[in-house]
Formats: structure tokens, sequence, C-alpha cells
């Protein structure tokens, strides 16, 4: 179970035109903090497409599955894959909760710190909110089309999972439009959201299991 659920949060994790990132001066970090989280406690639900890429050394080709996120404040969370195969998770209630392709599970969050901060890390990386310093080691970079947060873990558990994740800012709005997650192996799973809707009425009934 515990493998099953750690395997889904590597697959939830974008670099496409990395080139000629610079460096962001303190000014434009603090400017940049300040309006990603004006937007993260104005965003109370969020609907977006994904699609996914997982690469693997050993393959020739990546990876490539879609589907569609659900987010909603306090904290409710649906990832749900539909191409090539139906899994969906949901993070509610100090809960996760799995349906895959109809056979279904459930664990509570609270029983394991370590589960309890892979909770935070994804719903910060889809909010925005990833600005603990006490959590990472954050560096902050520009491109032309994007601002970029390059987190290094802490906590040494955490580190034997995620050795970087990098979130991947839309200048105009502020908000995640790609996260990049490296595995310590140096394998990488990159999302790239699409279809953004931001503060639509989100029923309740999404997320359940």
């Amino acid at each position: 179970m515990k493998n099953s659920v750690f395997y889904f949060l590597f697959l939830i994790s974008t670099v496409f035109g990395v080139a000629q990132e610079q460096k962001m001066s303190t000014a434009e970090i603090t400017a940049f903090k300040n309006a990603v989280n004006t937007v993260a406690k104005n965003t109370k639900s969020l609907t977006t497409d994904f699609v996914q890429y997982k690469h693997m050394d050993f393959l020739s080709k990546d990876i490539e599955t879609s589907g569609k996120m659900a987010f909603k404040t306090p904290g409710m969370l649906l990832w749900q894959y539909t191409k090539p195969y139906q899994y969906s998770v949901i993070f509610k209630n100090n809960k996760i909760a799995i349906n895959d392709a109809g056979k279904k599970s459930e664990m509570n969050v609270g029983n394991s710190k370590m589960f309890a901060k892979l909770n935070k890390l994804i719903v910060g990386s889809v909010s925005g909110d990833m600005f603990d310093e006490n959590e990472f080691t954050i560096s902050y970079f520009k491109s032309a089309e994007h601002t970029i947060t390059k987190l290094l873990p802490k906590d040494a558990a955490l580190k034997k999972y995620i050795k970087q994740m990098e979130l991947y800012f839309d200048k105009k709005a502020n908000m995640v439009s790609q996260v990049k997650m490296i595995e310590p192996s140096g394998d990488y799973t990159t999302i790239v959201f699409k279809n953004k809707v931001a503060n639509a009425q989100v029923s309740d009934s999404v997320f359940t299991n």
C-alpha cells in the first residue's frame, strides 16, 4: 500500500525551455513571493487538465499520461489519470483515498509524518504556497516565460524520495504552470497544466472516492 502511494506521489511532479535562466535579485524575489502569496490566498478552487511525462534513463521515450486535477480549499485535492489508464487519488480530511480502476483503498495521512509532508508538498505545488524555508532550501530564477523556484528538501527522509522539486510559474498569472520532480536516481517526472479555471464552483462530490 505504501509503495503504491509513494509511486503515485513520484508521478505528481517540467522543464521545457529552461535555457537562459537567470538568478533573481532580492527585490525581485520579494515582489514575486508577495504576488504568488496573494494569488494563492485568493484562489479558493482550481481545475485543470494536465499532461505528464515520466523520464527514465533506460527508456528511449518518456512515458506520457494525462488527466484532470481539481483543488478546493481547505486542502481538498483530486488527481485523476484518464489516459492510458484509470487511476485517481483524493486528499481530503487528512486522508488519502485511491481508486485504481475500481479497486478502492484509503489511508490516514496523520499516521505517517512522511505522508503528511508529501501531502503538504503536493497541495503546495498546486496552490503555489511553497516558500517554507524550514522545509526547503529555495533558489529563484527567471526566464523569458517563467519564474522558477527550485526546492531542495532539508528533511532526511524526504530526500530519499525527492532530490529536487522545480515549480514554473506563469509570469502573468503568478500561478504554477509546470512542475518537475527529480528523484535521487536522476529520473524525473514533468507535468504541464493546461486549461486552468480558478475560483469556479467545484462541488464537494468531486472529492469522493
